[in-house]
């Protein structure tokens, strides 16, 4: 891993010339350069490390007034600026601080891990491959190898800034600030997803939208991801004023087009990898294997026979006995 900081900041040195022109060079993690070096003094612990990757939801807030949406946005940007230095301190943690396989440390508070584990436990009647799903909850650190491939050759990048629209559900499993229609709250990595996107940028869900400032290959992530789960969705620029005293461009169209045009193909391929592990194992995709349970339990029985049964019944006045054995399958 130390390699992978190096490169970031190799490449933060000298921007690629083909990317759109915007109001200053540089990458998140270039920025935040300054803030880091601050405290090198200090050395951060591999528990105080774990400790800033595990934290609880943020409390909901039920009105929708000027005081409380005051409080949701000093709420937000506090949680970007400590998702923000958390990756700062990742990578710049020594060999022996930073853990082999974080991911593997963090499954076991991941939301999508949890519902897995829950579903395991209702499927008596074998309806899901729970092997396949197993093994790759075992194969998790597979995560971590491919955002270290990607990190070495991202290109260097002002953060950008993206809302998100999934159907009016947290369907990303961001972290949760302010109002909620569903009271579903999530907390800063809390979800597989928000610890993948969290290396690529900062990321929040308010009420029926997601909000998401980073690298382009975090946009890439959640398209790639709510695509291969035929999710319907929409993603706009998050404009400058949503997000106060946090530094983000707000790009259209045609100038993401360009953007995602200095991407390397390699790169794309590897966040797809990404987009559809997390998908396989995300809280959607065990919700509907649940309802595949569900279904399973109303079908329990053959429906036609038991139609012959009841009309043997009607025409006799009386129960058969033995019904269901003797009589041949319709």
């Amino acid at each position: 891993m130390t390699q992978v900081t190096v490169t970031l900041t190799r490449r933060s040195a000298a921007p690629n010339d083909n990317e759109p022109k915007q109001d200053s060079p540089g990458t998140a993690m270039e920025e935040s350069k300054t803030s880091v070096a601050m405290r090198s003094d200090a050395k951060l612990s591999k528990a105080e490390l774990l400790a800033s990757y595990s934290v609880s939801a943020l409390p909901l807030q039920t009105l929708n007034d000027t005081a409380n949406n005051t409080k949701a946005a000093e709420q937000r940007l506090r949680l970007y600026q400590q998702q923000l230095q958390r990756t700062k301190q990742l990578y710049m943690a020594s060999a022996d601080i930073r853990p082999t396989y974080l991911v593997q440390h963090l499954k076991s508070q991941f939301d999508e891990y949890q519902h897995y584990q829950m579903s395991k436990e209702l499927d008596k009647r074998g309806v899901v491959d729970i092997d396949a799903l197993n093994r790759l909850w075992q194969q998790l650190h597979i995560v971590d190898d491919i955002i270290e491939d990607i990190v070495r050759t991202m290109p260097a990048q002002k953060p950008v800034g993206w809302q998100i629209t999934t159907q009016g559900r947290n369907f990303l499993r961001f972290p949760t600030v302010g109002r909620l229609r569903q009271d579903e709250p999530v907390a800063d990595q809390g979800s597989i997803n928000s610890y993948v996107l969290g290396h690529f940028g900062v990321m929040s869900y308010t009420y029926d939208r997601g909000y998401y400032i980073g690298h382009v290959l975090g946009y890439l992530f959640c398209c790639y991801f709510c695509a291969h789960l035929t999710i319907a969705y929409g993603v706009t620029p998050l404009s400058r004023s949503m997000v106060l005293g946090y530094d983000y461009v707000s790009l259209e169209t045609p100038k993401m087009v360009r953007l995602l045009q200095t991407l390397d193909t390699h790169c794309k391929k590897r966040v797809y990898q990404l987009a559809v592990i997390c998908a396989r194992l995300s809280y959607y995709a065990t919700d509907k294997r649940i309802e595949k349970m569900l279904i399973a339990e109303v079908n329990d029985f053959d429906k036609k026979l038991q139609q012959h049964h009841l009309d043997l019944l009607l025409q006799q006045g009386i129960m058969p006995d033995g019904i269901d054995s003797a009589l041949p399958p319709i």
